[in-house]
């Protein structure tokens, strides 16, 4: 053993407190064999999301991203998962929620900045140290990362459980060409547990351990598209992001940790009234939404979910929106998910005003979802 580098490790755990990182581990820089083979059972089966790196050589091998990498550095930061001062959804005004995840400032500038520091820390005590560290979008996975790390294990939901702060943690990770003394992974503590499979809103999970991506309400939420019908239903009042599989965990019973100030979350901008989503500006959205991570695709996919949480409560005091929205909104998107809201919000007297939208209307989609909201109101669907 290196006794360097192992004096370097016990200052950089000592500083990862000082700065706020609740958990740290080190891990080897070898290939992640076992998640290569993970990963290409996925890719064969379709079931990633397109968000991720599609190279699976450059997810699995560290060397690649950095030469001689020896070791990885893994972070976690614990988040609120318990809304103080929650808003009631009210008949006149519905509301929708961000998921935990998305609450306080986007944790992506957090742990960069964690990130940052460390690295300015062990520049200064081996100024020769090569070092490259990634968060959520870089091309590790940070699970794989952060369960050879013991940072804790990777549980049935496809989250990385920690003894201390359950699921309710971020990742993020340093390559470097520093060999420190690797740190043990911890056992799965999972069980015979199957409740997140068992309740997943849409079947994404398809075995523990195993999540088809393009099922997941976490994804489906942040596509621009229309949604398949299928999962209308199955959003709720949900804008971004889904935590179903997460509150059903036995591990995040109780959990609830506020740490960091930058997390806690607004409960106007997390839980926010749906009607006024409708029709906020481009610059609007930006102002009020723009330093959460639930934002990063713009105000479409919000909009749009906001118009299914609409047709999921049945609001009748939203159809006068929904119908400015079918006359105005010059995209097809919203005009089409509108007109499927106003068939499942089902009051008759907007069968008229669809009928009449359907004479007008040129594009093939919206037209589509106009028949399928006539359908629904005429009880044909």
């Amino acid at each position: 053993m290196n006794i360097a580098n192992h004096k370097l490790k016990e200052e950089i755990i000592a500083f990862s407190k000082e700065i706020g990182i609740d958990k740290i581990g080190f891990a080897s820089a070898g290939v992640f064999t076992g998640l290569k083979e993970r990963l290409r059972v996925q890719q064969e089966n379709g079931y990633q999301s397109g968000f991720e790196e599609s190279d699976i050589e450059l997810r699995t091998n560290p060397d690649l991203l950095l030469p001689r990498a020896k070791s990885i550095i893994a972070i976690a930061l614990a988040y609120p998962s318990k809304l103080k001062d929650a808003p009631r959804s009210t008949r006149e005004d519905r509301r929708g929620i961000f998921c935990r995840a998305s609450w306080g400032v986007d944790y992506h500038h957090i742990l960069r900045d964690k990130l940052r520091q460390l690295e300015a820390f062990i520049k200064e005590r081996q100024p020769d140290a090569l070092m490259k560290s990634m968060v959520d979008t870089g091309e590790l996975s940070d699970r794989a990362v952060a369960e050879r790390a013991g940072i804790g294990w990777s549980g049935k939901n496809c989250a990385i459980i920690t003894p201390e702060f359950g699921s309710y943690v971020y990742l993020g990770e340093m390559i470097t060409n520093i060999a420190f003394e690797p740190d043990q992974p911890l056992e799965d503590n999972c069980g015979t547990c199957n409740k997140c499979v068992e309740v997943c809103p849409t079947g994404a999970l398809v075995q523990g351990g195993q999540l088809d991506s393009n099922k997941c309400i976490a994804f489906l939420t942040q596509t621009k598209g229309f949604l398949a019908e299928e999962y209308r239903t199955k959003i709720g009042n949900r804008l971004y992001g889904c935590d179903t599989c997460q509150t059903v965990c036995p591990e995040n019973k109780g959990v609830d940790f506020h740490l960091h100030p930058e997390m806690e979350p607004d409960p106007e901008i997390v839980k926010p009234k749906l009607k006024p989503l409708l029709t906020i500006s481009n610059r609007e959205f930006k102002d009020r939404f723009g330093m959460i991570s639930g934002s990063w695709r713009g105000k479409k996919p919000i909009q749009r979910n906001a118009i299914l949480a609409i047709a999921h409560y049945k609001d009748k005091t939203a159809i006068p929106d929904l119908l400015e929205l079918m006359k105005n909104d010059s995209r097809p998107v919203i005009r089409g998910t509108s007109a499927w809201a106003l068939g499942k919000i089902g009051e008759m007297s907007t069968l008229e005003a669809l009928e009449n939208f359907k004479e007008i209307e040129q594009d093939e989609d919206v037209l589509l979802e106009i028949d399928r909201g006539i359908s629904m109101l005429l009880g044909e669907s």
